[in-house]
């Protein structure tokens, strides 16, 4: 993941406040199979391109063929690699996971990306109380810009 590039606020850290809408993965989101998540792989088929030339590629292949319970057929690449083609409509090797019917939840935090030096968290109990909150937050920046 290339870094992200943040321009340094003016102000200090206390002056801002963050409204974050989060669904945790802990509480809302649960492991599923690869049918619930639509996987492409699942869905279409896939292909694994191993290099049993390594200790690595030695133990997927060995894996693959014995272990994995997986329907394919094998071949082998110009370049000498093993590739084994897995027909649509079985497990992939990919953890998923889909979102449960939890609701989002809604958060005020003091402060930033930089931190929250007060502690401040504010849990809304719906959208609507956030979208208010945050417009009424909106109106007081512009009145206070308008003022200078």
């Amino acid at each position: 993941m290339r870094p992200l590039t943040r321009i340094t606020p003016a102000l200090p850290v206390q002056a801002f406040q963050t409204y974050q809408v989060v669904a945790p993965p802990a509480t809302h989101w649960r492991p599923a199979t690869c049918a619930e998540a639509d996987c492409p792989a699942y869905l279409h088929g896939w292909r694994s391109v191993i290099d049993e030339r390594t200790d690595l590629g030695q133990k997927q292949a060995h894996y693959i063929r014995r272990e994995s319970g997986r329907r394919f057929a094998e071949d082998r690449d110009p370049a000498g690699l093993t590739v084994f083609a897995f027909e649509a409509g079985q497990r992939c090797f990919a953890p998923h996971q889909v979102r449960t019917a939890r609701p989002e939840v809604y958060l005020v935090r003091g402060g930033d990306w930089r931190g929250n030096p007060t502690g401040q968290v504010r849990r809304h109990a719906n959208a609507e109380d956030w979208v208010e909150d945050f417009q009424e937050h909106q109106g007081r920046l512009a009145e206070q810009i308008e003022k200078g």
